[in-house]
């Protein structure tokens, strides 16, 4: 399970913090995603810094883009996470794969 609490780099975006292990948040390393201890450098503040954008498949839901490569966005993709450049003009399994509904 995820927090999701203010951005490492910006409080006006997200990072991801493990609730089991608090001191653990997901970075993306060569774009994939791995959960790390945070080392406190600005690398790792910005692989693990995200913004809320409107869902690519469905603008009530939510996509989140890198913040170090903003053309970037969590996608679910072969049971793992990456970021991806996706565009509105994806095939629509694409813009699916990067659109989370937050929440119960």
């Amino acid at each position: 399970m995820w927090q999701l609490v203010p951005g490492l780099v910006s409080s006006a975006a997200i990072s991801f913090r493990s609730l089991n292990h608090p001191d653990r948040y997901l970075r993306h390393v060569d774009y994939a995603f791995v959960l790390a201890v945070n080392d406190g450098s600005s690398a790792f503040a910005a692989d693990a810094t995200f913004h809320r954008v409107a869902g690519l498949a469905d603008s009530a839901w939510t996509s989140f883009c890198s913040h170090n490569f903003p053309d970037r966005h969590i996608r679910g993709s072969g049971y793992a996470l990456r970021i991806d450049p996706i565009s509105t003009g994806s095939a629509a399994a694409d813009r699916h794969d990067a659109t989370f509904r937050i929440g119960y």
